[in-house]
């Protein structure tokens, strides 16, 4: 069993912050970014850590920003992790921290949707569109859409929901040309790890991406494809008209749903067999789309 991290105390680093996953120290002219086995839902951290979470989630981001550099550049740096931490840290953090460039994050969530699924699926059943863009009738749940769709959400405080936007929104938020930008970039990566894994048995029904603006340059950031930030259904198992068995966490919030939580603070602890299930199918998308 691997060393289980909730959360993180590095002495002589100062933390910038710590968000719902990630613990973040400032090095002064970069980041360290630790992904902790923390894991949230509803917008709320569980009690109850993921062990492996926080390794699964660096090593499928670092996988995707070395494989979408000629979509896009992204905030990952080759520094050495021995020369920032003391050396008792060093074994427990090898496998998820990054050291990245500081970027200043853009305020809005990219999110890119394959497959009607999730938030859109309640949007289209009550408006017959996803975020303002009309969609086909007669569509059920997990269908595959004609074409991916850039369907931008807010970035909410810690606590507080995300909510969809138009992309008329994001204008306002971005400007047209920076809009338009992330609308492509993110169709670019999303479609790109979409092919990659459905080779591999997994359909990418959805996504959000983060990006960031470092010397004038729109920049991938955070995390990319992974089970926290995407849902992976498998593909032998797909079956439009019903939501699919997931490689992500969306089997936590199918407990916590079944469970009566009422999504408010403080979350429920996780019992242990939904612990391990929900690592195994975190280790089981790494292993997929890796090997």
């Amino acid at each position: 069993m691997a060393e289980v991290i909730y959360e993180t105390r590095i002495e002589g680093l100062k933390l910038a912050f710590r968000g719902k996953v990630r613990d973040v120290y400032d090095l002064g002219d970069a980041l360290l970014i630790v992904a902790t086995d923390r894991l949230s839902a509803f917008d709320v951290v569980l009690p109850t850590p993921i062990p492996y979470k926080g390794e699964v989630l660096t090593a499928l981001s670092k996988f995707w920003f070395e494989r979408t550099r000629h979509i896009v550049p992204n905030h990952l740096l080759d520094r050495p992790l021995a020369a920032l931490v003391g050396a008792r840290w060093i074994e427990s953090l090898a496998l998820r921290a990054q050291v990245v460039r500081k970027a200043k994050p853009l305020p809005v969530e990219a999110i890119v949707r394959g497959y009607l699924a999730g938030s859109g699926w309640s949007d289209y059943k009550r408006t017959g569109s996803v975020c303002g863009i009309a969609l086909p009738s007669g569509l059920r749940e997990a269908d595959r859409l004609p074409e991916p769709i850039f369907t931008p959400s807010t970035k909410a405080p810690l606590g507080q929901h995300d909510e969809n936007i138009t992309f008329a929104d994001a204008e306002r938020l971005l400007g047209a040309q920076g809009a338009r930008r992330v609308r492509d970039l993110s169709l670019a990566v999303y479609r790109f790890g979409a092919a990659w894994a459905e080779e591999r048995g997994i359909i990418i029904a959805d996504t959000k991406l983060e990006f960031g603006v470092c010397d004038g340059e729109i920049i991938l950031i955070d995390e990319v494809l992974t089970p926290d930030s995407s849902r992976f259904w498998p593909r032998d198992q797909y079956q439009p008209g019903t939501s699919p068995p997931s490689f992500d966490k969306q089997y936590v919030r199918d407990y916590l749903t079944a469970s009566g939580w009422n999504k408010r603070p403080p979350a429920p602890a996780l019992p242990p067999d939904v612990v391990e299930r929900t690592s195994e199918k975190y280790r089981e998308a790494l292993r997929r789309l890796t090997e």
